[in-house]
C-alpha cells in the first residue's frame, strides 16, 4: 500500500476517530489489504475521550448482554495475538470479584453463563471471601463470584499497539486533523481542518462527539455522554491491595440501588487503588472539565468508607473519562439507512474497550461487505425511533 497517497486518491475506507474502536477497526482493514486512512481530531496521545488511561477490566463471564459474552473468547484471543505481533504485554490475569445481593441480576447471570460455557468461577459468601480478601467489609446477605479468567488490559499500550500495527500494515494515521464536513455518495468526500479526502466507505467511531456528528447526517439517536470521575485511593498499608493480592472488583447496583462500582488493584500509581462509580453527570465533550461531580465523589467516598476500611476515605487523585451511553447500554453498530457505505460505531456505554478487537472486525465487515461474524441485531439502528432529515 502506498503510504504517500495524495489528496486526490480515493481510499477504500476512511475511519474517523482513533480511539480504541476506531484504531482496532483500522487495524482490521489494513490487515485485509484495504487502503485506509485513520483521522484523529486531537494530537496523539491525548486524554480527551474514552480510550486513555492505563487500565481496563476484561472478563469472559458477562453477567448480562449474552450477545457480547459469546464474543469474549475471540476478544481474548485477539488481544493475545496483538501482544505477539507487537512483543508487548497488554494483559494481566488478576481474576475479578463480583459482589452483590443474592437476588442480583448481574451476579445470577454471571453464575448461569459461566456454568453453561465452562468458565471457571468460584461462588462464595462474605465469610469465606473475607478469608481470601480480608481487606473488605460486606453484609451477610452478599454473595461473591470470582471469575478466574478476568484481568486487566493495559489501555494506553493496547491503543498504541493497534495504531502501530495499522501503520505497519500500510495504513495512514493523521492526528490533529478534525473532520469538518462529510458529503455522502457513492464516493464520499471528507473535509478536514487541513484538507479534503475521498473514500468508498467511511466508518464513524468518534466517541462522545457522535452526539454532535450523527445529526449532521440525519441520524438522531439518544446518545448521552457522561463524565466518569476515575478516583484513586491511598492504601493505609502500602501493598495490601497490590497486583497479585487483590483482584479487579465489580458490584452492580452498588450505590442508590442503581449505580455500579468497579475497582482495580494498586498498579497504575503504586500505593493507590482505582475505585470508581460507574456513572456521572451529562457532559459536553468539548467542556468536559466544567461539570460539578460532587455528588459522584460523595457517593463513592461513602462506598469506599463502608467496604474498604484499609483505604483512606478521600480520593488522592481524580481523573476524567467519558462514557457515551445509550438507554439500553447496547452498542450502535450499523450502516446508515440511506447511505450503506456510511458505517456507525457508537454508544459503547462503558463496556466497549475489552471488545474492541471484535468490534473492529464487525465494523470492517460492514464497511467492505463481508459476512458478519456475529449477530449484531441488538446493536442495529432500527431499535431507535428516529427520522432522517436527508
Amino acid at each position: 500500500m502506498n503510504t504517500k497517497m495524495n489528496r486526490d486518491y480515493t481510499y477504500d475506507v476512511i475511519v474517523v476517530g482513533a480511539g480504541i474502536e476506531g484504531s482496532a477497526t483500522a487495524y482490521q482493514l489494513a490487515k485485509k489489504g484495504k487502503s485506509t486512512l485513520l483521522l484523529e481530531q486531537f494530537p496523539i496521545p491525548h486524554n480527551r475521550g474514552s480510550s486513555h488511561g492505563q487500565t481496563r477490566i476484561t472478563r469472559k463471564a458477562y453477567g448480562v448482554y449474552k450477545h457480547y459474552a459469546v464474543m469474549m473468547e475471540e476478544a481474548y484471543n485477539s488481544w493475545n495475538l496483538l501482544e505477539k505481533e507487537t512483543n508487548t504485554t497488554l494483559y494481566y490475569e488478576t481474576g475479578m470479584l463480583c459482589a452483590g445481593k443474592r437476588d442480583n441480576t448481574f451476579i445470577n447471570g454471571t453464575i448461569e453463563f459461566s456454568k453453561t460455557n465452562g468458565i471457571p468461577v468460584e461462588v462464595t459468601d462474605e465469610k469465606d471471601v473475607g478469608k481470601i480478601y480480608p481487606k473488605m467489609t460486606f453484609p451477610k446477605n452478599y454473595v461473591f463470584v470470582l471469575d478466574k479468567c478476568a484481568g486487566i488490559l493495559l489501555a494506553d499500550k493496547g491503543l498504541r499497539a493497534f495504531q502501530d500495527m495499522f501503520r505497519k500494515n500500510g495504513g495512514i494515521l493523521k492526528d490533529n486533523e478534525g473532520v469538518t464536513n462529510i458529503t455522502p455518495g457513492s464516493v464520499i468526500t471528507v473535509q478536514t481542518s487541513k484538507g479534503q479526502y475521498s473514500c468508498k466507505s467511511i466508518i464513524l467511531t468518534v466517541g462522545p462527539w457522535a452526539k454532535q456528528l450523527l445529526p449532521t447526517l440525519g441520524i438522531h439517536i439518544p446518545l448521552k455522554p457522561i463524565r466518569i470521575s476515575v478516583c484513586y485511593w491511598k492504601e493505609k498499608n502500602p501493598g495490601e491491595y497490590g497486583l497479585g493480592k487483590f483482584p479487579t472488583f465489580y458490584e452492580s447496583e452498588a450505590v442508590d440501588g442503581k449505580y455500579s462500582v468497579y475497582g482495580f488493584p494498586s498498579m497504575e500509581y503504586p500505593g493507590y487503588v482505582k475505585m470508581c462509580l460507574g456513572w456521572g453527570s451529562d457532559v459536553d465533550p468539548d467542556d468536559r472539565d466544567f461539570v460539578n461531580e460532587k455528588w459522584v465523589i460523595s457517593r463513592i467516598k461513602k462506598y469506599v468508607y463502608d467496604h474498604f476500611p484499609n483505604l483512606h476515605s478521600e480520593p488522592s487523585i481524580v481523573e476524567p473519562c467519558i462514557y457515551t451511553m445509550v438507554p439500553d447500554e447496547d452498542f450502535v453498530l450499523d450502516k446508515h439507512p440511506k447511505w450503506p457505505n456510511v458505517i456507525i460505531g457508537a454508544g459503547f456505554s462503558g463496556h466497549g474497550f475489552k471488545l474492541a478487537p471484535v468490534v473492529g472486525k464487525l465494523l470492517a465487515e460492514l464497511a467492505i461487505g463481508e459476512t458478519l461474524s456475529y449477530d449484531i441485531s441488538p446493536c442495529r439502528l432500527n431499535r431507535f425511533i428516529f427520522q432522517s432529515k436527508m
